[in-house]
């Protein structure tokens, strides 16, 4: 098997929790260097900006990029330019055109940009895509409520605007909603709770609808302590199958059937290093439109403050 040289970018709380692991698991990749103004990765060079690295090591083949992504587009956009396959943490942009250029611009390379959603590679979400395939479905209730504190400490860039506040964590429930789903859904009112004196929400409450008239709700919070919710609950006219632990375990009918351990960024880059050989990109940007028109859609409640 080829081993391909990848750089982090962004060493932050996600590269150490998942990436720099995952990597030093794959056999696809070696880790070859380091982008951080303040962080360091034991054994390999760090750099304080993407541009010294790319001058510095042209041998490098990919990059993973796990900054916020208010300042994502750049980076990628300077890998593409300089010939390198790019990974996209969630959510892959800031906006949905940013997305669109860099598909545009990997295709034009024949490079692969690959938009990552990692809630997608949890254990038992293709086990549920294949049991919703053949059936009707009557409703769906997502509840997505954590701890932002616990999450993301000290992260002032998630209140500000591109940062997605609650979105964060909610994009990955609307991941999986878009991957399992049978067919598609579209957003059709949401209200949004800002806290004073932020820019992002800290909770939201979506309705969704689709062709059939099944009734669909989110219910994303980032304001609960103790245990963490990751529930997504679809009624069909087959049963009621209850994915939690955010995709990690499948319930049918109230019966365990599937529970696994979190691999997920395991899976990413299996599934990065496959378009690569493949000379492929993958950019879906179903789930970062559902945000995008709750947005357009939400009527805006004021929140009591919320510090950090």
């Amino acid at each position: 098997m080829t081993v391909t040289d990848i750089a982090i970018v962004g060493v932050g709380k996600i590269a150490r929790d998942q990436h720099l692991p995952s990597i030093g698991r794959s056999d696809a990749f070696r880790l070859a260097a380091a982008v951080s103004r303040n962080a360091k990765v034991d054994g390999v060079e760090t750099f304080e900006t993407i541009d010294a690295l790319l001058a510095a090591r042209p041998d490098i083949a990919a990059v993973a990029l796990c900054m916020p992504p208010q300042s994502r587009f750049a980076a990628a956009w300077a890998a593409l330019s300089a010939g390198k396959h790019v990974m996209l943490e969630k959510p892959p942009g800031a906006t949905i055109a940013e997305v669109q250029a860099l598909t545009r611009l990997a295709e034009d390379k024949n490079l692969t940009l690959f938009a990552t959603w990692h809630s997608r590679f949890a254990h038992a979400v293709p086990e549920a895509k294949a049991w919703l395939a053949s059936r009707s479905i009557t409703s769906v209730s997502i509840v997505w409520k954590e701890d932002v504190r616990r999450w993301h400490p000290g992260q002032e860039w998630i209140w500000q605007p591109g940062g997605l506040g609650v979105f964060d964590p909610g994009i990955n429930a609307l991941s999986i909603l878009t991957e399992i789903m049978p067919h598609p859904v579209h957003v059709i009112a949401a209200e949004l709770d800002f806290p004073e004196g932020r820019d992002a929400p800290i909770a939201a409450r979506i309705d969704f609808a689709d062709h059939q008239g099944a009734a669909m709700t989110a219910d994303f919070d980032w304001r609960q302590t103790g245990p963490q919710t990751w529930d997504i609950t679809i009624e069909t006219d087959a049963g009621t199958l209850k994915l939690s632990s955010g995709g990690a375990e499948l319930a049918i009918d109230g019966k365990l059937v599937s529970k696994g351990e979190d691999r997920e960024y395991d899976g990413l880059y299996a599934r990065f290093a496959d378009l690569i050989a493949r000379g492929e990109s993958e950019a879906d940007i179903a789930p970062l439109i559902h945000v995008a028109d709750a947005f357009m859609f939400g009527r805006r409640v004021v929140a009591d403050r919320f510090d950090m």
